[in-house]
């Protein structure tokens, strides 16, 4: 049998746009501060039948820096994400030759595409039965690859495009494309990430399910509970994020700073419930991600858990992580801190595992007080530690059973 040759794969360049702050150093500022990016939305009191009014919003970004003859294609999830990707090329000082090169590629998710559009664009033309007047660029804009494909037009991608739709693991999937593009040769740079835009409907989706937080709506910095016993429903919030990846012979060619090394991904189906979370899934994922790092499971310092304070999928998820790690890594869940980034949220919390590995700073689960007693006894942070560690993980599940995990290394050169 023929032996696969695989490359090292590192990330030399980060970009974001979150409740916690537009970059790496905001970023961290806040998690060492235990800020809360969540807040009330008052416009949500006039959506009927909305329970959940709070979510959390991006703030402090000019989207007209994109010029207008990219950003008339682009809602606001694709220009979030334009945003993201403009500050992680920067950040990797990459080189527009490379940019261009058919070695260089591009992985990007969301939910999906622009929200506000969609709902001028379909009424108008069902209730017309008519196309007369419509924008062109219209369905560009709500296109479910609307992110990936504007940004390729924008930063002249000729290589690889990836679009990876697959609701709360659309940007941790976009980073094992990438990852994986890069380690088996067919790439040698990829951007990879993800986002989503601020809307009602997509909180309405979680409220009607039952899903999404009711109790908190005018103490929203409290509302965001991840595993702690009193949890009540998650927070819908916005976010975009965008990574540069590059084989390490590659970086090191062209002196890149290196923010860390990936080593290990997996992805997989539970093949069970459309939205019932399964703890054997969540369980497999990590455990051939540990398999595909070639590591053991005590090697795991710390876990940037999915955990979305639902009743059952905080549950679920502990229990899986017990079982392949027991209560030895530290666990905790940053969405106390700013919610549910959907499709932003593995991109950004990858960030956040940099962040971890880099700065020594592992994040507390905000609002976490008491464990619920279901939940497994996994080694939840209730405050900030410092500790210097070489292996964090990041897990993220989605509807229709998707799960990602991936494993990120301490570069020491």
């Amino acid at each position: 049998m023929k032996t696969i040759e695989t490359r090292r794969v590192v990330i030399t360049g980060v970009g974001l746009n979150s409740p916690l702050g537009n970059s790496y150093d905001e970023l961290f500022e806040s998690l060492k501060n235990s800020k809360c990016g969540i807040e009330y939305i008052p416009e949500w009191e006039n959506v009927k039948s909305l329970g959940t009014k709070i979510a959390g919003r991006v703030k402090n970004i000019d989207l007209k820096q994109i010029p207008r003859k990219y950003r008339r294609s682009m809602d606001r999830v694709a220009q979030l994400c334009a945003i993201s990707t403009t500050n992680a090329l920067e950040d990797a000082n990459l080189p527009p030759e490379i940019r261009t090169s058919k070695r260089c590629g591009l992985s990007f998710g969301s939910t999906m595409g622009g929200n506000e559009t969609m709902f001028q664009y379909i009424p108008e033309v069902k209730e017309n039965m008519s196309f007369r007047g419509q924008n062109s660029m219209g369905f560009l804009k709500i296109m479910s690859h609307t992110v990936s494909a504007n940004i390729a037009q924008m930063f002249s991608i000729k290589g690889r495009n990836i679009p990876t739709c697959s609701a709360c693991t659309s940007s941790s999937q976009a980073i094992g494309a990438g990852y994986e593009s890069i380690k088996y040769g067919l790439s040698d740079v990829m951007i990879c990430g993800g986002g989503e835009e601020h809307h009602y409907l997509s909180a309405g989706v979680f409220d009607i399910m039952g899903a999404a937080t009711t109790k908190h709506n005018h103490e929203p910095e409290v509302a965001s509970r991840p595993f702690d016993e009193s949890r009540d429903g998650l927070v819908v919030s916005e976010g975009s994020g965008a990574i540069v990846l590059e084989s390490l012979d590659h970086a090191l060619a062209r002196g890149a700073k290196i923010y860390g090394e990936i080593i290990g991904y997996a992805t997989s189906c539970d093949g069970e419930h459309i939205t019932t979370p399964s703890q054997n899934g969540m369980k497999q994922v990590m455990e051939t991600a540990l398999e595909d790092a070639n590591i053991v499971p005590s090697d795991v310092e710390y876990i940037n858990a999915h955990a979305t304070a639902t009743q059952k999928g905080d549950i679920a998820e502990s229990h899986a992580t017990y079982s392949v790690f027991s209560d030895k890594p530290f666990v905790s869940s940053t969405k106390g801190h700013m919610g549910h980034l959907l499709g932003g949220c593995g991109v950004v919390e990858t960030i956040i595992c940099l962040i971890a590995l880099n700065e020594s700073l592992l994040p507390q689960t905000l609002n976490f007080k008491k464990l619920d007693p279901e939940c497994a006894p996994i080694n939840i942070l209730g405050k900030n530690i410092e500790k210097n560690i070489t292996i964090a993980m990041n897990n993220n599940f989605a509807f229709g059973g998707i799960n990602t995990s991936l494993i990120f290394k301490k570069y020491k050169g």
